[in-house]
């Protein structure tokens, strides 16, 4: 293991393919987007260092979002294949800088056809992927809970949640505003998490944002590291620039910002990562513990019933193509049931 390195959250600007007429037209944007990256990630190790061996890249930061596509239009317009051209592209940038690499993107998956995924991906540094997390927790996408009881036939409880243990400590993922929900990070954390790559594409403030707050309560709560990279803003689409700009950080285990990124693109919010020292903290008995004090009933309590129903995707072995739509309606079914359950009030 690598006792201490620098690790960077690349905020870069994200020219988004929404206006692509083709799916060739939009993978050729797609591979220069990629490009460009690469050359930002070789220039930054240049000034950083060749200590530089973590880089966590923003949300969706090749393609953007999708803006009115139907869920197989944009799987097939703006998503990687798991062993497509993309990647190979990602993992020589990785491999000819030395460095693990955190890639986060849509994504088709042969076993879900006509779906796709927000993938979050490490690299490592011989461009090999040793990671793939799929984020779980999205208002207008499909996630592996609406498929869960084959996705778990197929990738198994640890796949949906998984570690990688690596030479610069044991990493994980996490995907957009999952950085809000504590139970994301905290089922990382007790699978040995050391360090979340968190890739983002956030609104921007001068002030404290709810993200913002959770990166360094996420940092705290599991003692672990938080590398936060945000979008230098989405060019491309009529939202404004700089909305979705600034805010790239790196929080250390006790909730403190080891730096952090103004707007614009920016290799600004790198820092050192002591994985040693953090191991060395996380075996000290004292009330700062937080792991070793977490009542194992705090975790088995929960919401049970009441929550967002998995499986809504599944019928019987079919696979169900949703509309929009569908998804709005889910979430009133949700909070219709929280109210019945008492979670939420209305007296």
């Amino acid at each position: 293991m690598i006792d201490a390195y620098r690790a960077l959250a690349l905020q870069t600007t994200c020219r988004a393919i929404n206006a692509c007429a083709t799916p060739a037209a939009a993978a050729a944007a797609v591979a220069d987007n990629i490009e460009r990256v690469g050359r930002q990630i070789r220039a930054s190790k240049a000034f950083i260092g060749a200590d530089l061996k973590l880089v966590v890249l923003p949300e969706y930061f090749a393609t953007s979002y999708p803006l009115g596509d139907t869920i197989p239009g944009w799987a097939a317009k703006g998503c990687f294949a798991m062993d497509g051209a993309e990647y190979e592209q990602l993992g020589r940038i990785a491999q000819d800088n030395g460095v693990y690499l955190c890639s986060n993107a849509y994504e088709r998956d042969p076993n879900f056809p006509e779906l796709y995924f927000q993938s979050s991906v490490i690299l490592d540094d011989s461009g090999n992927q040793v990671l793939r997390y799929r984020r779980l927790i999205s208002l207008y996408a499909p996630s592996p809970h609406d498929v869960w009881d084959k996705y778990l036939d197929v990738y198994g409880i640890d796949g949906v949640f998984p570690v990688a243990r690596t030479p610069l400590g044991r990493l994980s993922c996490i995907a957009s505003e999952e950085i809000l929900y504590p139970e994301i990070a905290r089922a990382m954390g007790l699978r040995g998490a050391e360090v979340f790559l968190h890739s983002t594409s956030e609104v921007g403030s001068p002030e404290l944002t709810p993200k913002d707050i959770a990166k360094r309560a996420r940092a705290l709560e599991n003692m672990a590291y938080v590398v936060s990279a945000n979008t230098a803003g989405i060019s491309g689409v009529d939202i404004p620039l700089g909305s979705a700009d600034g805010m790239s950080k790196i929080v250390d285990d006790q909730g403190r910002v080891l730096s952090a990124a103004g707007t614009g693109e920016s290799m600004a919010a790198y820092a050192d990562l002591d994985i040693a020292g953090l191991r060395r903290r996380r075996l000290r008995p004292g009330m700062g513990n937080f792991l070793s004090r977490l009542p194992q009933a705090a975790i088995n309590a929960g919401l049970g019933s009441a929550a967002l129903k998995s499986n809504a995707l599944l019928d019987g072995d079919s696979l169900k193509i949703p509309q929009r739509a569908d998804f709005a309606a889910r979430q009133k079914a949700t909070l219709d049931a929280l109210l019945s359950a008492g979670v939420l009030g209305n007296d």
